[in-house]
Formats: structure tokens, C-alpha cells, sequence
């Protein structure tokens, strides 16, 4: 999942660029749309700007009214102010994050990258406002005597902790470096994503006869041919980068020279000395976080980041993941040899190479499993396994899912959800997404163009967005997808359940506004469900016939799930301690990017037939989204939801007394109580690693 804050403007820079439309500007009035969802059918680009401006002078007026209150500052007058303070901002800043993630154009991205750095100084000028946090130090100060109850207290703790870290507390001259810092790294972090996108979209294999698409199964080809039909090329056929085009190739192709070619181009994104190179970007942003993180008073840019996490400290995460990596490499040289054995068997005389890997597993998957993944894609119709997922929400937490085509979308591929209970009130909005197309990011992420929160105590339902690349319909089968693309989903829905149930009164604490090594709990302990035989039979149905999946097949899974964990685990973990080591550097004097990987490779035991999940100039998550010195949160929150379902395991897949525990503990409670305390409450102890290492097999 992907979460930011997206930063405000000043307004003298918006003067200069703003113009005022003849037409109403949307984001400044009440939008009149069902759920006061964005009016997306009128919002231009021309209307940003001029939105963010007012937005802008209506928080500055907001903030001045804190600081020039004569009365003495408490909860309502100065933190809860602030709280409700920048609404207008907050509406433009959701349809603009959300949209230069999922529906980017070149004229978006331009704004984008003009509002950047004058948000980094609006947001910098406020948590750098003496006046203003004199006045939030004296509410805290004195939190304890004010009767609070146990969300006021926490915005008061997270608002008093935020002005901190934002550098309330520095020098004069100390605050204008950081400001300068920050300036850049809003700009730096766009431009690294934009390169990742470019290099990665300006890649096609494009495959002319017979001879090149050997191997290939008629889901894979159909859909190349439809790549191809769209970029112009009709007769022939086109692999992209794309998951749902690259990986049926690299599993499928007899070609060993053009899986090398796709892999090697995957794999070098933003790394090709071109336009779009990312290695001076990404050591700059580097060198930059070290220098942040020390004026702050931290060693480290990961030791800043994990003050706020449930991991307190590097040693902790480097002890976990070391621990799975050498785990995780016993179990991959043992596949390296099986595969090794199978390129010998039949004839061949090269040695195992990283872009064989999926290859001749997925051979090796046929023989010992007698489990082809083409097999299982008729039973995995995308909306039927949508249709699922809401079943087993339905299932567990008694809320129901209506399609509403009279609710704008901002792309025609979108859909739109109303969540309501079984009484028939509405929770929330859901928008869906589920295709690649080149004005979207890779990947899959869950996001909110509004959270959740309560106004003059009645509850703001929240709209939410569930974004994804999945295999697309071909001319003559509707979207089938692999089961790894069924977790997937699974995946994201539970981010979105996280969002659509909060209970709380303030957006900045409720729903995913949790540490970010707990985020990924709602999220991880929904793909347990995906696997379960009770759960397949719900969902499972071929596309053509409607037969729900023999249960041979649901037995081959199960057979097959700890297959190729070595590799699994090694990859993941290798990207999770590369993210570690580039974030606990304690000079802002960055070493050679490919030098540096290559000896954290040799350094953690990576052996040379498996790469990186995320090598550093793609890995997005890092540079260019929340995760910096956080990629192990996934590993961190495996821990907790591979624990968490053994107490539905103990009693029922859908028990319900289960169920609330979870919905009451986790998914409606925001980020107001701490996260173990969260998980104590609702599982009784603290989470043991048991359930994880045997899930894994390794």
C-alpha cells in the first residue's frame, strides 16, 4: 500500500502562476455529487491552482486565529483547530495525489511538480510558526490535566510530536536548512518516480513470427496481440513491463535470449545512463535524509523514521530479516540445484540465470505438483474474484457492496461502490481499478481521496480507492487472473476495510493512519482467506462453464504452497536490508549505487541466481513513497497476521464473535491507541513468530 501527505502552497508563488477561471471552480464550493464524492467530470487543470490558492489563505486565516487567540490555549481553541483546520486544501490535495498515481497526464504532472515545492515551504512555515507552537507545547505541557478522553489525548501527543519532528524546536538558521531540504526532496522524490515510469514504459519486445512465441500459452499471446493492436502493430504481438505481460512471458517463453532481454530491461529501469537515470536522483535524496535526520538530533534517517514505528530500532530489523535471509538462502540453494538438474536433464549446458528462474519453475511446478498456473486462471473470472472479496467481507463484518453508475468516476476503467451496513447505512465509497495503462503507476495500492471522521458528531463516511494492474480482457476471454493477482486483491481490499470501517473523531487519526509496520496487518491477514478451500468454492468459478473449481485443483494449491520459498523469501528480504542499509548510512557522502548493491548482495548471502524484488533505482516504495527504511514493515506485519488468523483457524473462518474482536481492535480504531496495545486487545498476547516460520516452510 501507498500512503503520503500531500503538502500545501505558499501564495506568493501561487500569485504568479494562478489564474481565475470564468467558470465556478469546483474544490470551492460544496460539491453536490452523491456522498460529496469529487465532481471529477468537472474538475480541469486549470482549476487547481486557483483552488489551492484560497485553500491556502483560508488555513494562514485559520492559523492566525490560533495564534492571536488571547484566551489561554487548550484542546479546542489551538489542536483541534488546527485538526479541522485547511479543508479546502485537503479536498484539492486528494484528487491530485490520488490522480498522479492512477490517472497521470503530462499537463497533471506539471502541476504537480509547481505545487511541490511551494507545499513543502506552506507546510514547513507551519510547523516551523513559533507563535503556533508555543501554543501546542503549552497544551501538551499541562495534556494530562485537561480530562481528555483517549483520542484527544493522542492528537495532542501526535500533534505535539509532529511540530518536533518538523523542526519547531531548531535554531533559526537550522529551520531554514531543513526548509531548503525539504524543498528539494519534494521535488527530488516526484522526479525519481516520473523516471521509473518513463524507463520502464519506454520498453516493448515486440515478437514478429512463429519462432519467437515459442512457449507462449493463448492467454499470454492474446494478450500481446492486444498490446501490439493498441500500440499500432497489428499481426504481431508485444511483451511490456507490465506484471500481467512480463511474467506470463519469463514463465512461459522457450526463448531463452528474449527472457533475457525482457528481464534485463525490468531489472534496469531507471539505470540506463538515458534522460531518466535515477542514480544522482536517488543520492541526492539519500544525502539529503542523512542531513535532515541529524539536524533533527538522529544518527541515522532510519533511526528518525523509526521513532514511529513498533520497531524502535534498526538492530531490531536487521536482526529479523537476517534471520529469514539465511533462512530463506538454505531453502534457495537447494532450488538452484533442483533447477540446475532440470536444464541438465534436458540437455542444456548454461547455468541457472536469474531471468530462468520463473522459467523452469514453473516446470518443475508442473512435474512435482502436476499444477500448471494457466490451469488455474479460467477459475479466477476478475469479477468473480471481486465478487468474492466482497462476500467475504459480507461474511465477516455484516456490510454489503452496491455498483453506483451515478457517481462520477475519474477514468472510464473505474467503478464505484457504496459500503453500507445491514441496516442499510452507508460506511463508505469504494472506487476500483484494476487495469494497467500507461498513465498509471505500476503496482497496486489502496488510497483515500477522503478519511474517515466525524463532524458536529455525525460520521463522514469515507471514500476510498483500490488501485491495481491486473491482466487485461483480451478480444476473446474477459479478465482471467493468476492467483498471485488474486492475493493481490485480497491484499488491497484489506487496506480498504481498514479505511471504510474507521470509527473515529479526527482524519489524521483514523483509518490507515497507523505505524507503518502495522499497516500492512488489515491487509496481509485478508490474503489467508483467498486460499482457503471454503473460500475458493465461493469465488472459483470457470469462466465459461460456471463449474466451481474441482477440489483437485484446491489440493494441488494446497500442496503447492511453500513451493519456492527460498527464492520468495530471499528476494523480499534482500530488498527489505537493501532498503535498510542505504537508510542507516550515517554520511550524507553517498557511495557508487551499483557498487554499494553489489556489496550489500555479497553482505547478506543474496546468491547471484536471484536479483532484488526492488533494485535501487525502480524501488518506488523508498524513494518515492512512505516506505523509506520501512520495506520491512511487510515482514513485520506477516508476523502479526499470520498470528492473527490462527485465531480464526482456532475457532472458524468466519466466526463472528472473531470477527468483531478484529473489527472492533483493528480496523475501526485509527492510530489512537499503540499498535501492540491494538494487538494484545484483540488477540489476548503479543504475536509469536511460530505461525509465520511454519506458513513459510522454511
Amino acid at each position: 500500500m501507498k500512503r503520503k501527505h500531500f503538502m500545501y502552497l505558499t501564495m506568493a508563488a501561487l500569485l504568479l502562476n494562478s489564474c481565475t477561471p470564468k467558470e465556478t471552480n469546483p474544490f470551492l464550493t460544496e460539491y453536490t455529487t452523491p456522498y460529496q464524492v469529487p465532481p471529477f467530470n468537472e474538475i480541469k487543470i486549470e482549476h487547481y491552482l486557483p483552488a489551492v490558492e484560497t485553500g491556502f489563505k483560508q488555513q494562514i486565516a485559520e492559523i492566525e486565529t490560533i495564534t492571536n487567540n488571547s484566551n489561554e490555549p487548550d484542546f479546542k481553541n489551538t489542536i483541534e483547530a488546527l485538526e479541522l483546520s485547511g479543508q479546502i486544501l485537503g479536498k484539492v490535495n486528494g484528487v491530485l495525489y490520488n490522480l498522479t498515481s492512477s490517472d497521470y497526464t503530462e499537463e497533471l504532472l506539471a502541476v504537480s511538480r509547481q505545487i511541490a515545492p511551494l507545499a513543502s515551504q506552506h507546510e514547513d512555515n507551519i510547523s516551523m510558526n513559533p507563535a503556533l507552537f508555543q501554543k501546542v507545547k503549552a497544551v501538551y505541557e499541562k495534556r494530562d490535566a485537561l480530562n481528555l478522553n483517549t483520542e484527544q489525548l493522542k492528537l495532542v501527543e501526535e500533534t505535539y510530536k509532529n511540530f518536533e519532528r518538523g523542526g519547531a524546536n531548531l535554531s533559526a538558521e537550522e529551520q531554514e536548512k531543513m526548509k531548503a531540504i525539504n524543498e528539494e526532496l519534494s521535488l527530488l522524490s516526484i522526479k525519481f518516480r516520473d523516471n521509473s515510469n518513463k524507463d520502464g514504459n519506454a520498453f516493448m519486445l515486440v515478437l514478429e513470427n512463429e519462432a519467437d512465441l515459442a512457449g507462449l500459452p493463448q492467454g499470454t499471446l492474446d494478450a500481446a496481440a492486444m498490446s501490439a493492436k493498441h500500440h499500432g502493430m497489428d499481426g504481431k504481438w508485444v511483451v511490456t513491463l507490465d506484471n500481467p505481460s512480463r511474467i506470463p512471458f519469463l514463465q512461459y517463453s522457450s526463448r531463452r535470449d528474449l527472457r533475457e532481454k525482457v528481464y534485463s530491461a525490468y531489472i534496469q529501469r531507471g539505470n540506463n545512463d538515458n534522460e531518466f537515470d535515477n542514480k544522482e536522483v536517488l543520492r541526492r535524496i539519500l544525502s539529503l535524509r542523512v542531513k535532515k535526520a541529524n539536524l533533527l538530533g538522529f544518527k541515522t534517517h532510519a533511526d528518525y523514521v523509526l521513532e514511529k514505528r513498533m520497531a524502535r530500532n534498526p538492530e531490531e530489523i536487521f536482526d529479523l530479516c537476517e534471520q529469514l535471509m539465511e533462512r530463506a538462502n538454505i531453502a534457495a540453494k537447494k532450488e538452484v540445484k533442483e533447477l540446475q538438474k532440470m536444464i541438465t536433464n534436458s540437455g542444456e549446458k548454461f547455468k541457472l540465470a536469474p531471468w530462468d528462474w520463473w522459467f523452469y519453475t514453473e516446470k518443475l511446478r508442473k512435474q512435482r505438483y502436476d499444477l500448471d498456473e494457466e490451469e488455474l486462471r479460467p477459475y479466477f473470472e476478475l469479477n468473480n474474484v471481486r465478487n468474492g472479496v466482497f462476500d467475504v467481507a459480507t461474511k465477516l463484518y455484516d456490510i454489503t457492496f452496491k455498483e453506483r453508475t451515478d457517481i462520477p468516476t475519474y477514468h472510464p476503467e473505474a467503478s464505484v461502490y457504496e459500503v453500507s451496513d445491514l441496516e442499510n447505512n452507508t460506511i463508505g465509497i469504494l472506487y476500483m481499478d484494476f487495469h494497467p495503462r500507461a498513465t498509471k503507476n505500476s503496482g497496486a495500492w489502496m488510497n483515500a481521496y477522503r478519511k474517515q471522521y466525524r463532524k458536529n458528531g455525525v460520521r463522514i463516511p469515507p471514500v476510498i480507492t483500490v488501485v491495481c494492474n491486473f491482466s487485461k480482457p483480451t478480444e476473446t476471454t474477459p479478465a482471467l487472473l493468476t492467483f498471485d493477482e488474486v492475493s493481490t486483491l485480497f491484499h488491497e481490499f484489506g487496506h480498504a476495510l481498514h479505511g471504510l470501517l474507521s470509527q473515529c473523531q479526527y482524519a489524521s487519526l483514523s483509518g490507515t493512519s497507523v505505524p507503518r509496520d502495522f499497516v500492512e496487518l488489515p491487509s496481509q491477514i485478508m490474503e489467508n482467506w483467498a486460499s482457503e478451500p471454503e473460500v475458493l468454492k465461493m469465488y472459483a468459478k470457470h469462466y465459461k462453464t460456471g463449474e466451481v473449481i474441482p477440489m483437485e485443483l484446491i489440493k494441488k494449491m494446497e500442496a503447492s504452497s511453500k513451493f519456492n520459498q527460498g527464492f520468495i523469501v530471499s528476494e523480499f528480504q534482500a530488498a527489505a536490508l537493501l532498503d535498510m542499509y542505504w537508510h542507516t548510512l550515517e554520511s550524507s557522502e553517498i557511495p557508487e549505487v551499483m557498487e554499494f548493491e553489489k556489496n550489500i548482495r555479497a553482505k547478506i548471502g543474496l546468491i547471484p541466481e536471484i536479483e532484488y524484488r526492488y533494485r535501487t533505482t525502480y524501488f518506488n516504495h523508498i524513494f518515492a513513497s512512505g516506505y523509506s527504511a520501512g520495506y520491512y514493515s511487510y515482514t513485520w506485519a506477516e508476523i502479526l497476521d499470520a498470528d492473527a488468523f490462527e485465531a480464526f483457524k482456532e475457532t472458524s473462518l468466519f466466526d463472528k464473535q472473531t470477527a468483531a474482536k478484529f473489527k472492533k481492535h483493528i480496523l475501526e480504531g485509527g492510530g489512537v491507541v499503540d499498535a501492540m496495545d491494538m494487538y494484545v486487545n484483540f488477540r489476548g498476547r503479543k504475536p509469536s513468530i511460530d505461525a509465520l516460520l511454519l506458513r513459510k516452510g522454511i
